[in-house]
């Protein structure tokens, strides 16, 4: 797929150095966004047989989440699917070739490879939130040449629990995800306190996506609405970026070339970070759901 030429795409790739993000239209076609919908309600519809978080990735944790408090039969409450292109041919499909991978090789190419996939969702009356955090604490590489891509499978509203983002925090500090000794996957109140009054909401109809550097401040708020609200969310990243702690969601998937080639080469920049803790949870809101015991 191509989406413009690069001297279209300019304006794009400046607002992504400037502010840490873009939203972006038709990221995807009509038919991958109707393949994927259809995926995704048959595995909703399974989950209404499950009590409990269920099926095994690579490492053996459940690939499916479910809100604890809230799933039933009635009202499923999937919070989470890791790694579904290792068992559907769509998501397979798209993580390969999609026209926001193209802007993607714009910004941070030639050569990119993919780190990881899953599916986020917010079905109404679940209840699911997501603290605000930084992508790049849980996943640190010798450099940060790292996208989080967010492509909308439902139409994203103010109501049903939008992604927030701070812009331009992608150029600030890394802030710790740890607090009193646990790995929270969440930054701590004051930092939130500080910068939540300049977030923004990406907002758009199915089909769209919001490419988001993994150093940006974001989060989001439960879904207020009657209406779901997914998210496939795949993260690339230059192929010259080498991993600095275990994958968190492993998968024979990492590490593949989607764009370009392999070189063999490590491009390092100058940081510091705490490496983040190996989930023994499900999935990361397991980790988020430690902060509420801690004030931080």
């Amino acid at each position: 797929m191509q989406v413009k030429n690069e001297s279209d795409n300019k304006e794009l790739i400046d607002q992504f150095h400037r502010d840490g993000y873009i939203f972006f239209e038709n990221a995807i076609t009509s038919e991958q966004l109707v393949s994927l919908n259809a995926e995704l309600a048959s595995w909703v519809d399974e989950s209404k047989s499950h009590k409990k978080p269920f099926g095994k990735i690579k490492d053996g944790r459940p690939r499916f989440d479910i809100e604890p408090k809230t799933h039933s039969e009635s009202t499923p409450a999937v919070r989470r699917i890791t790694s579904p292109a290792e068992i559907s041919e769509i998501c397979l499909d798209v993580v390969k070739d999609n026209n926001a991978l193209d802007l993607v090789t714009e910004i941070f190419g030639p050569n990119i490879t993919h780190l990881g996939n899953k599916i986020n969702l917010k079905l109404p009356g679940s209840g699911t939130e997501v603290k605000f955090h930084q992508d790049f604490p849980f996943e640190p590489h010798s450099n940060e040449d790292i996208m989080t891509v967010l492509y909308f499978l439902d139409d994203v509203t103010l109501e049903n629990g939008p992604l927030e983002v701070v812009p331009g925090t992608h150029n600030g500090p890394l802030h710790s995800h740890w607090h009193k000794g646990i790995f929270t996957g969440a930054v701590a109140e004051n930092v939130v306190s500080e910068n939540k009054k300049n977030a923004l909401s990406c907002i758009g109809k199915a089909g769209s996506a919001c490419l988001m550097h993994s150093k940006l401040l974001h989060g989001s708020a439960p879904n207020r609405s009657s209406l779901p609200r997914s998210l496939f969310i795949i993260t690339y990243k230059a192929e010259d970026a080498v991993a600095l702690s275990p994958n968190h969601l492993p998968s024979d998937l990492v590490g593949m070339v989607v764009r370009g080639k392999e070189t063999g080469t490590v491009r390092c920049t100058s940081y510091s970070i705490e490496l983040p803790e190996y989930p023994k949870e499900v999935s990361f809101f397991g980790q988020q759901s430690k902060s509420k015991n801690i004030a931080m």
